[in-house]
């Protein structure tokens, strides 16, 4: 009902995706592995970990160790989306950056919710041991003492922020205040992941190291909060 070509929508989407994963990568080597990554700068982008017992292609490069992806970063996600959104704007034909913001925010909140499940299958970015009969034992890591699902207490989070985003965007007149919806999503994204680095395993990261008290995803939740509130106090009914 938002009167927009589908020839608009499909380009969205790949620019989306690509911010997010650029993005991710990008916030795991600044923000929570700069001191191995500066140093193997070709591990950033390709899937790779140098290994003298290893090669790849069938013995034809040897030194290396195919591994996958690993290490994504949720902050630097947001700011590869954010980034990714004025690129599509400056190619494609839209009154305001706003409008496009305030409509990606909701399918996000419900991807981040899926993405802090797959996690926990994948028993990654664990909780602290609860040092009680409450909680969960990854036995794939080699362990016996149950702790936090804190990928789950997230993922919850995030599916009640998604709910809310829907029943404004649909039952009330909230969408057409640009700026709002999406403002609402940073802060409530980002609050959430505040409490839950509470019960979370530390991530480390030199921002931790150098100022303490909070964790590295508390630290750059912080002003990721305050954009929101801003963008929030700011919008304006069109």
């Amino acid at each position: 009902n938002e009167n927009k070509s589908i020839d608009l929508i499909e380009p969205l989407f790949i620019y989306i995706v690509m911010g997010t994963l650029i993005g991710a990568r990008l916030g795991e080597v600044l923000f929570y592995n700069w001191e191995y990554f500066q140093n193997n700068l070709i591990e950033i982008f390709l899937p790779i970990k140098r290994d003298i017992n290893s090669s790849l292609f069938f013995g034809i490069i040897d030194g290396w160790r195919f591994i996958g992806y690993r290490g994504l970063a949720s902050h630097g996600a947001a700011v590869g989306i954010i980034t990714s959104m004025f690129i599509y704007k400056s190619k494609f034909k839209y009154d305001s950056i706003l409008w496009i913001f305030d409509r990606i925010a909701i399918p996000i909140a419900i991807g981040g919710m899926f993405v802090r499940i797959g996690n926990f299958f994948n028993s990654e970015i664990v909780g602290n041991y609860t040092e009680s009969n409450f909680g969960v034992v990854f036995l794939n890591r080699g362990e016996i003492f149950p702790r936090h699902p804190a990928q789950l207490y997230e993922a919850f989070g995030y599916l009640l922020l998604f709910l809310l985003l829907r029943q404004l965007y649909w039952k009330t007149d909230l969408k057409n205040k640009q700026g709002f919806i999406f403002g609402l999503f940073l802060s409530g994204l980002f609050s959430i992941r505040i409490l839950v680095e509470y019960v979370k395993e530390s991530q480390g990261g030199y921002i931790e190291e150098l100022f303490g008290v909070l964790s590295t995803g508390q630290w750059l939740s912080i002003p990721l909060i305050l954009t929101g509130f801003f963008f929030m106090l700011n919008s304006k009914k069109v």
